[in-house]
Parts: C-alpha cells; sequence; structure tokens
C-alpha cells in the first residue's frame, strides 16, 4: 500500500496539531492533577466537527475518512490523552454504531446531538464480562410497548459525561451470543443510575464509571438494530474503534519520544549532554522505530476500512503493536528523565501512567493475539 496524505488530510493533520498543541495540551496536567473531566476541550473539538467526523454531513457530521479520524485522534492524544479517549468514544464506540445501525429517527434524535452538543458511550464490559463479552449477565425482556433493562455495566468511558449509551443486553439466554441485543439508553431513563467516578491510574481527566439498569424502562423503538444482532454490532464497532485507540496509543507515544529527546538535549551529566551517550541514543532510537513502525500498522488498517475492505486483522495488529510501543516509550521516557521522570514537574510520568491503558481496553494485548491468530490461521 501507498501511504501518501491528499490536501485535505495534512490540512486536518495540521489544524488538529494546531488546536492540540496550542489549546489543549496547556490544560492536560491541569485536567488529570485534578481528575477534572476536559469539557473545554471537549468544547474546542466540538467546534472543529472533530467529536463525529466520520458521520455522514446529512446527519451534521464532518463525513470524513477513517485515516483523517485516525490523524487528528493523534495529535489530540499527544497533547491529552484523556480527551483523545472522550473523542475516540464518541467517533468510533457511539456514533458509528447508531449510524450504521439506527433508524432515521434514532439518528435524528440521538445522532445528530452528539455532533457539537453532547456526549454518547458505550456499555458492553461487566464486572464478570470484560474480555469474554457472551457472558454478560444484564438482560431485556419487552414488556407491552416497553423495553426493561435489568444489570450492571463497568469501566464505561464518558460514563458520566455522555447524555446516550449504547447499551448491550441479553434478550435470550438459550441463544448464547445469538441472543444479545443492543439498546440506546438516554440518561434520566427510569431506572438508570450512573455510579461514582472510578478512582484511576491513568487517563485521570476522562469520565469512567459503572452503570446499573433496575427494571429500567424505555420505549420499544430503542431497540438498535435487530433483536439478536447485538453481539454483530458490539464486534464491528471495536473493529473500528481499535484503529482509534491505535491512535491515542501513538499520540502518547509520540510525545513521550519529543519529551525525552528534548530532555536528552537540556540535561548535562558527566560534562554533556546526556543526549551524547550512547545508551539513551539507542533508547530514543528504538522508540522512533517502533511508532514509525506502529503509525504504517495504524494507516493501513484505516486505509483498508475507508476502501470497504476486510480489516478486523489489521486493525487487531494495529491496536496491539502501537498500545505495547507507546508503554515502552513512556517507560524510556521516565527512564531518560531519571528521577525527574518520577515527578509531577515533568509529564513523562502522565504519559507512561496513561499509556497503560491502551494495552487493555477495546481489547486486551492477549485477546488481540487471538483475533490475529484466527485469521491468520483461518478455518482448519
Amino acid at each position: 500500500m501507498t501511504f501518501r496524505l491528499n490536501e485535505d488530510q495534512l490540512l486536518i493533520q495540521e489544524t488538529a496539531r494546531d488546536v492540540a498543541q496550542e489549546k489543549i495540551a496547556p490544560l492536560a496536567q491541569g485536567y488529570d492533577e485534578r481528575s477534572e473531566f476536559p469539557w473545554q476541550s471537549v468544547k474546542y473539538l466540538q467546534e472543529l466537527g472533530f467529536m463525529a467526523m466520520m458521520v455522514d454531513e446529512d446527519w451534521g457530521g464532518s463525513g470524513l475518512d477513517t485515516l483523517s479520524y485516525s490523524l487528528a485522534m493523534e495529535e489530540v492524544s499527544k497533547a491529552c490523552a484523556s480527551t483523545g479517549v472522550t473523542m475516540s468514544v464518541n467517533n468510533s464506540l457511539y456514533a458509528y454504531p447508531v449510524e450504521t445501525f439506527g433508524t432515521n429517527d434514532q439518528k435524528e434524535k440521538f445522532l445528530r446531538p452528539v455532533i457539537s452538543e453532547k456526549l454518547g458511550a458505550f456499555a458492553l464490559s461487566e464486572p464478570d464480562a470484560g474480555s469474554d463479552p457472551a457472558s454478560m449477565k444484564t438482560y431485556a425482556k419487552k414488556e407491552g410497548d416497553e423495553w426493561v433493562l435489568n444489570g450492571s455495566k463497568m469501566w464505561i468511558t464518558n460514563g458520566g459525561a455522555a447524555s446516550y449509551y449504547v447499551v448491550f443486553a441479553v434478550t435470550d439466554k438459550e441463544k448464547g451470543h445469538h441472543g444479545i441485543s443492543a439498546f440506546i439508553v438516554e440518561k434520566g431513563d427510569p431506572g438508570f443510575e450512573i455510579g461514582p467516578p472510578e478512582k484511576k491510574l491513568g487517563i485521570r481527566a476522562s469520565s469512567t464509571t459503572p452503570l446499573s439498569f433496575d427494571n429500567c424502562r424505555i420505549p420499544i423503538d430503542r431497540l438498535l438494530g435487530s433483536e439478536g444482532e447485538g453481539f454483530k454490532i458490539a464486534m464491528k464497532t471495536l473493529d473500528g474503534g481499535r484503529i482509534g485507540i491505535a491512535s491515542q496509543a501513538l499520540g502518547i507515544g509520540k510525545a513521550a519520544l519529543e519529551s525525552a529527546i528534548k530532555y536528552s538535549k537540556e540535561r548535562v551529566a558527566f560534562g554533556r549532554q546526556i543526549g551524547k551517550f550512547q545508551g539513551i541514543q539507542w533508547m530514543i532510537a528504538n522508540a522512533a522505530v517502533e511508532l514509525d513502525a506502529a503509525r504504517e500498522l495504524i494507516w493501513r488498517a484505516a486505509m483498508l476500512k475507508d476502501a470497504g475492505k476486510r480489516y478486523v486483522k489489521e486493525a487487531a495488529m494495529a491496536k496491539l503493536y502501537a498500545s505495547e510501543v507507546a508503554v515502552r516509550a513512556a517507560d524510556m521516557c521516565v527512564q531518560v528523565h531519571g528521577g525527574a521522570g518520577y515527578s509531577n514537574d515533568f509529564p513523562a510520568q502522565r504519559y507512561w501512567r496513561d499509556s497503560k491503558i491502551t494495552a487493555i481496553y477495546e481489547g486486551t494485548s492477549e485477546i488481540l493475539r487471538l483475533v490475529i491468530g484466527r485469521e491468520v490461521l483461518g478455518k482448519f
């Protein structure tokens, strides 16, 4: 494949870089220290149309391709990983399934508002069903002209900030994963409660909460797609979401690399800048090589998606590699900074804390290796 950005993509990249560095980056450390949701940073992205980049213009979106989205995600996450994951969930995990599987009425009511005003969330994981969503216990039953949901969800990004949620629940226990359906739940629906925010190691400014459903009643037309189609909706959504998280990881890794380069040119030890020592040069060189390779994997997956081709394996590869590279680059950044890297006076520690989650959510590294293995081996 030839990776060459067109003029529109270059403009998106430049615009994202400018707003990220000039407006979002200066707020990132404060939001992180206070564990405060980055509403101002989100507002900047809403004004640019970046919170629904791939939504068709007919519904108020930007109508851009996946590669443009990846470019913007990298730049935003380089400035603030918490803002980056907020953007990723709204684009990939909420807007995509609603636009792809929703009715026109659902799109009018639940898609248009998240373009520039409200936020969406994706509720799949449960206390006992994370990497194994088919084991979920949240269930929904039809009563007259309503669906009644009972159960709980865990680790929901945008949980406390969203207005709308794509929620997955079992509608037929006898059918296994074919008995899972998807629903749109709105904040304020009777029986729906949002739990307290999680206290996290990293991405502290993002909103992560549990959700609970106690005889939560929603109109019958809130079913997303067809009954029993939920597992398919979830898997297709996660395939695209992994491109977004891979891009987030790349942004964190690039921020860590640039921070290490800057510090290695400024810090003097044994009479010269530490960047002149071979040991430091090799650490930085390794990170630079791996991050460039990660970008190639991400762009390949994005371009396959944009071409309408199968990209399950490629998205899994991109997310697996980019996330693990981000962790290594962030660790290198802390090491190059030495004791300073362990201090809040430098952003190295934030990159290290933020990087780790990218190897866990939207498919752990172990699950992604299973996905890739099955795709490579095929049926036999």
